[in-house]
């Protein structure tokens, strides 16, 4: 089997990325509500897990996850999420990349495991919001006024990034059963047991 991406490999990583994406960012919203803000790394990886366990069956080749990786952070970048969010997605792209192609991309253990790795990669979105704090803040008060950026200051006590690092994996081992299981005739296919 050629190891190499190919065009396919490539028009497969630029469909299914725009769908993990839309996903991602309707499902993110919910971030507009200050307390919803910190469920956001449960909830999205539980919805995305749906589009993205079908893209899992259209992988066979190294790299694909890491170059979804880096265009979500890319994107996340260019709608104003601090520099922090790249460097996730680059990591977790990887590991995630790892994780599949340990398992021959036929193991569903490792495809789901891979996912909820990979979902780690938001976390990178929050990194401002514990250790960048004040910058953080004033950034969020002048695009969402004061009150909006209070309440988030005091729902998010510093141990609170821990606690949404295990709902990121959590929501991601969810989101990867429920695809796989709504997807069972696509693994099937695939080959993927």
């Amino acid at each position: 089997m050629n190891n190499k991406l190919e065009t396919k490999d490539l028009i497969n990583v630029g469909i299914f990325t725009a769908i993990y994406f839309v996903c991602f960012f309707a499902v993110g919203m919910i971030g507009l509500i200050p307390i919803m803000l910190i469920t956001i790394p449960f909830f999205v990886p539980l919805v995305g897990g749906i589009p993205f366990m079908l893209y899992m069956t259209k992988i066979h080749k190294f790299g694909m996850i890491t170059i979804t990786g880096i265009i979500c952070g890319l994107l996340m970048m260019l709608t104003g999420h601090p520099w922090p969010i790249i460097i996730f997605t680059l990591i977790f792209g990887l590991l995630g990349d790892l994780i599949l192609k340990r398992g021959d991309y036929k193991s569903v253990k490792h495809t789901i495991l891979s996912y909820a790795v990979f979902s780690e990669w938001m976390i990178g979105g929050m990194v401002p919001l514990f250790f960048m704090r004040n910058s953080y803040i004033k950034m969020i008060e002048s695009g969402y006024g004061s009150e909006y950026a209070d309440a988030i200051r005091n729902i998010t006590p510093p141990w609170l990034f821990y606690v949404m690092i295990v709902m990121a994996f959590v929501g991601g081992l969810l989101g990867a059963l429920l695809g796989k299981k709504i997807l069972k005739k696509h693994f099937k296919k695939a080959g993927i047991v």
